[in-house]
């Protein structure tokens, strides 16, 4: 087990609205590791941690929950850097497909009919799904957001939401003035939202034109938003971008003026040497999705050597019906596996580097840095796993069995702003059996499509 001789950041109070006792807490240490408190507590007062101490600190504790979780290891709630939560609507309907046959000849058809309804059904699938498996935040580019806005408020989820921005007309917005005036209408309505943040989001280079990058590089700076975009995802992209510019997509986007700290892109499978100094010197993040780009044969991005440049990529799972889950247990350990077999190396993508990208990466991707830890100030947004799981035993370094052994289904407890959203197999805000019934509804009308 992990030297437990630094067991406090400071004293637990004398009182706070939950108690957290557990085997183990798992934390990030000054250094950019993980150090492990065991047999600790962690106190939650107003939605923050507040204290995180030895669970055997004598004294009497007024806490108004105590929750007793001696064989789980506590850590923070995993991050989704990028996905697509509604796709849940066309997981399988697709598979085994080239990226542009499967986009245009099945997604983009279908997308066409979405409605708010269904993206909210969507929505709440993959809500459900993440927080089973440990997901507490995630960044989402769709179609139709404020639906998936009101299914994070009832799943009780965070999110950093972008309504995807095209060249051609959506199924709420006919042009790219009424999807402005809507990005500029989520951006004040969710300003001061605890749960769900903005960014402007256009989909690639390859379905918007030069024009209306600037126009979202104005409108990010104007409304002091962030920006998402799907980048260097495929060879065909990068040629297509050739093709019509005369230079890849990286330098399109440097010299247009998007990439910077305020850029994060998906995918960045085809980058060459020089765009990875090119990312790394403006601080535009990057979001690595490995079983998508493994699925749909795109390729394998250059992580380790991203690593190797101090860059701190997020991980994400990508739509469910490109990657089929959203899983961020899954995505760790592809993640891991894939990189060492495609180097030859197993130095590469250590465990404690892919553990960082699904927490403290994932953060920083979503510019939303306060989340990913447990520390004291920090957003009470933590996640259970139960430790007397026979694939966690025995446990000799909890980072090593989080990324390499782990399947999510050792999660027990889900929690966001000190609220348990799941624990033991159950929900607290949805209301799952209600969920099958619609999810029911939606394949019937994906299958009238």
């Amino acid at each position: 087990m992990h030297d437990s001789s630094d067991t406090s950041n400071t004293a637990l109070p004398e009182s706070c609205d939950m108690l957290i006792s557990a085997g183990m807490i798992l934390c990030h240490a000054a250094d950019g590791g993980f150090r492990v408190l065991e047999d600790a507590a962690l106190a939650v007062t107003d939605g923050l941690v507040s204290a995180l101490g030895d669970a055997k600190q004598p004294g009497r504790i007024k806490a108004r929950e105590h929750l007793r979780l001696p064989r789980c290891l506590v850590m923070p709630g995993l991050i989704n850097a990028h996905t697509h939560v509604s796709m849940t609507l066309f997981r399988g309907l697709a598979d085994d497909l080239p990226l542009m046959d499967w986009l245009q000849t099945h997604i983009f058809p279908r997308e066409r009919h979405l409605n708010p309804e269904m993206v909210e059904i969507g929505a709440l699938i993959g809500c459900a799904e993440m927080l089973r498996s440990g997901t507490t935040a995630f960044m989402d580019m769709y179609l139709i957001e404020d639906a998936v806005a009101k299914a994070v408020r009832y799943s009780g989820m965070r999110a950093r939401l972008g309504e995807a921005i095209f060249a051609f007309p959506t199924p709420i917005c006919k042009s790219l003035d009424e999807t402005e005036a809507l990005i500029r209408d989520q951006a004040a309505r969710y300003k001061d939202d605890a749960h769900i943040r903005v960014a402007v989001m256009p989909h690639t280079v390859y379905t918007t034109t030069p024009q209306i990058l600037l126009r979202c590089r104005d409108l990010a700076e104007e409304l002091d938003l962030p920006l998402h975009i799907h980048l260097n995802e495929t060879q065909t992209e990068v040629q297509q971008c050739l093709a019509s510019h005369g230079k890849r997509p990286p330098a399109l986007l440097h010299e247009l003026g998007l990439l910077g700290p305020r850029c994060s892109i998906a995918h960045g499978v085809m980058l060459d040497k020089d765009e990875l100094d090119l990312l790394a010197a403006t601080c535009t993040r990057v979001v690595h999705c490995p079983r998508s780009n493994m699925k749909l044969a795109s390729g394998v991005a250059p992580l380790p050597a991203m690593l190797a440049r101090g860059m701190l990529p997020g991980l994400g799972t990508d739509g469910a019906s490109s990657s089929n889950n959203l899983n961020m247990f899954a995505e760790m350990s592809v993640c891991a596996l894939l990189h060492k077999v495609a180097g030859q190396d197993p130095t590469l993508t250590p465990a404690h580097s892919v553990l960082d990208m699904a927490t403290r990466g994932g953060a920083q991707a979503l510019h939303w840095p306060e989340l990913g830890r447990l520390e004291i100030g920090a957003p009470a947004d933590l996640i259970a796993l139960d430790l007397d799981q026979a694939n966690l035993l025995p446990l000799y370094r909890p980072e090593s069995h989080l990324v390499y052994a782990a399947g999510g289904h050792e999660v027990r407890l889900s929690m966001v702003a000190g609220r348990v959203l799941f624990k033991d197999g159950g929900f607290t805000n949805l209301d799952y059996p209600a969920l099958l019934q619609e999810a029911a509804k939606a394949r019937k009308w994906v299958l009238s499509l």
